[in-house]
């Protein structure tokens, strides 16, 4: 499986995305992770291995301690993906924007407007005719 879909698949469970959240203020134990959690230390653990394999953190070893780190690299690549999309809608928006005020402007009443004075357009059969 690829890193993108990795990341995804582990942003797809809501413990997964608090338990980064709670990582994004600095390093934390699994006990300390597991805290605000009614589940098991064996099944937190089983989610902290997920976050892992994604690379969406990192565990280190100090002494007794086996600290949890967030690694930023896997969320950057997710937001650059979704990043592209969001500017598509952007653009599609902006022109969506710019055809209602040209029909404004033409004094057209936009489906909107129809719509809020009780009237619906007719509907076009698909040769388009009305009959």
């Amino acid at each position: 499986m690829d890193r993108l879909s990795l990341t995804f698949s582990a942003l797809a469970d809501p413990t997964r995305r608090a338990i980064l959240a709670r990582l994004s203020s600095g390093p934390a134990s699994v006990n300390e992770l597991a805290a605000p959690f009614s589940m098991s230390l064996p099944a937190v653990s089983k989610h902290l291995k997920v976050l892992e394999r994604a690379q969406l953190i990192s565990r280190g070893k100090e002494a007794q301690w086996r600290p949890c780190e967030i690694k930023a690299e896997p969320l950057k690549e997710a937001d650059a993906w979704i990043e592209q999309y969001r500017q598509m809608w952007e653009e599609r928006f902006d022109r969506l924007d710019a055809y209602l005020m040209e029909l404004q402007a033409q004094g057209k009443p936009t489906a909107t407007e129809t719509a809020k004075r009780g009237k619906v357009a007719p509907k076009r059969k698909k040769n388009g005719s009305n009959k």
